[in-house]
């Protein structure tokens, strides 16, 4: 049985789906430690003009210690951060030909209250994406499992003594991990790991160039969900 342990990211690129259809498991690891101008409560989507890099939408937080885990930031409801991110997106209006469902299907899942957790409106919209898209796997989130994982000591043993608790017996990670797995522990304990790399498929975004790896509202806003599932499958296993 294949796991993918992941922090829950704000609308991630197409890569973080590709990792989630491809396993059997899912788990939302929320008791890591939040990261600055990390992809927990931000991510890009096409900037205004040509060649920008993307511009970026945010979930706005209050103020977090250093140490403060990813279940525990709070969002800053004071600012009206929804109907910003509304006015970014009409940049697609114009272009998208699936701008208007896309925006109806933000409005289900953005409108919501989640008692003012970021780790809750992430998680819940990850789950609407793939229930968008289709994807169908069974997810979990870590700070509810109850699992008594002790000796792990490294940032990369997390993932080894998790696998191994559940039972599974092969753990997949994106491809930035390449470095910071040590693959030994894993042989050593008999789990396999893999690495999935998203090829980044290219779409018609019609700007004049292909902007890669945005967020996957825009891969919404201008795929079908047949299209977006069948692009999923593009990846190469390192």
């Amino acid at each position: 049985m294949r796991f993918g342990i992941m922090q829950p990211y704000f609308f991630p690129y197409i890569g973080y789906f590709s990792l989630i259809d491809y396993v059997d498991r899912f788990i939302f690891f929320d008791t890591s430690q939040y990261i600055r101008h990390g992809w927990v409560n931000r991510n890009r989507i096409l900037g205004q003009g040509k060649k920008t890099g993307g511009s970026y939408i945010t979930v706005p937080i209050k103020n977090t210690g250093q140490k403060t885990v990813i279940k525990d930031v709070i969002i800053a409801e004071n600012i009206d951060w929804r109907n910003k991110i509304y006015g970014q997106l009409t940049v697609y209006k114009r272009k998208a030909p699936y701008y208007k469902d896309v925006i109806c299907f933000l409005h289900s899942v953005l409108d919501q209250e989640y008692e003012n957790r970021l780790s809750d409106l992430n998680i819940e919209t990850l789950k609407a994406v793939c229930d968008y898209i289709g994807i169908e796997r069974k997810f979990s989130v870590f700070s509810q499992m109850n699992l008594n994982i002790s000796g792990s000591n490294q940032p990369d043993e997390w993932a080894l003594y998790i696998t191994e608790a559940l039972g599974g017996d092969i753990y997949v990670n994106p491809p930035g991990g390449q470095n910071f797995f040590e693959k030994a522990k894993y042989k050593q304990r008999n789990i396999g790991l893999e690495f999935l790399k998203s090829n980044l498929p290219e779409y018609i975004q019609k700007i004049g160039y292909f902007e890669p790896g945005l967020s996957i509202i825009d891969v919404m806003m201008y795929c079908g969900k047949k299209e977006i599932k069948d692009m999923l499958q593009d990846y190469t296993i390192l």
